[in-house]
């Protein structure tokens, strides 16, 4: 059992077993340092931060830590996706293959659009050899998964698709075979709705002047898929 840092910031009674849950992650899961805050109907309730930012531990985590972030993209591709199903563009229960007719390979005929933005498709991850840089290529991305037999019968298992998610709930949305139009004229000529638009709560300097800290400028991308692969696997079992 790890020690539990002194934990800052403000917490709703309502919310007490959220700041129960963060300091757990400290003294039972030997989390160095994070932060947490939940927003309800526009009122913050829970702003907590605490531990270190080094693994020394001679820097303290503080309110305005900044920290690499990842996957939140998918959360937009997500958002994204069902404004088309709004708008009846999309049809959530409707086979992959009626919007990405290459992705019916492989005994993938008759998967259906929902199974890919709840990471239970099959497909974190290609067995095939890629060249370098295929991560940054979206038609060797998009045409590998397209081909690729999936790891596990889709809708049967859950399986984290940390490199994957955007390029499969991407092209469906914006491939050249969606809508019967390309990626860049899906997007020049059809503006995101107005609620897209920034939380009114963000400070208007922040959608024009975004803070960027030395820590988080660069980001390593793993060159091989046994890196992203592996990752999966070792997710926590409290996934």
């Amino acid at each position: 059992m790890g020690q539990i840092p002194p934990i800052e910031g403000t917490c709703d009674g309502r919310f007490a077993r959220v700041r129960d849950a963060f300091a757990e992650n400290f003294a039972a899961h030997d989390e160095l340092g994070a932060a947490v805050a939940v927003v309800l109907d526009g009122r913050t309730v829970v702003d907590l931060w605490g531990g270190h930012v080094d693994t020394g531990r001679t820097r303290l985590w503080r309110r305005d830590t900044l920290v690499h972030v990842y996957s939140t993209t998918k959360g937009i591709v997500a958002l994204a996706a069902h404004l088309l199903v709004d708008r009846g563009q999309l049809d959530l229960d409707a086979p992959v293959a009626r919007y990405w007719p290459e992705f019916a390979a492989a005994g993938k005929g008759t998967v259906p659009v929902h199974l890919l933005l709840s990471h239970r498709v099959g497909l974190p991850a290609v067995r095939a050899p890629l060249p370098a840089g295929a991560l940054l290529d979206w038609p060797i991305m998009t045409a590998a998964l397209a081909a690729e037999t999936p790891w596990w019968e889709p809708g049967t298992r859950f399986g984290y698709h940390i490199i994957t998610y955007g390029f499969l709930v991407g092209e469906v949305m914006y491939g050249r075979k969606s809508r019967g139009r390309s990626a860049s004229s899906s997007r020049s000529d059809s503006p995101p709705p107005k609620r897209c638009a920034p939380p009114r709560s963000c400070p208007s300097r922040s959608r024009t002047r975004p803070k960027v800290g030395r820590s988080c400028r660069r980001s390593p991308i793993p060159s091989r898929w046994s890196v992203a692969w592996s990752s999966t696997r070792r997710c926590s079992p409290r996934w």
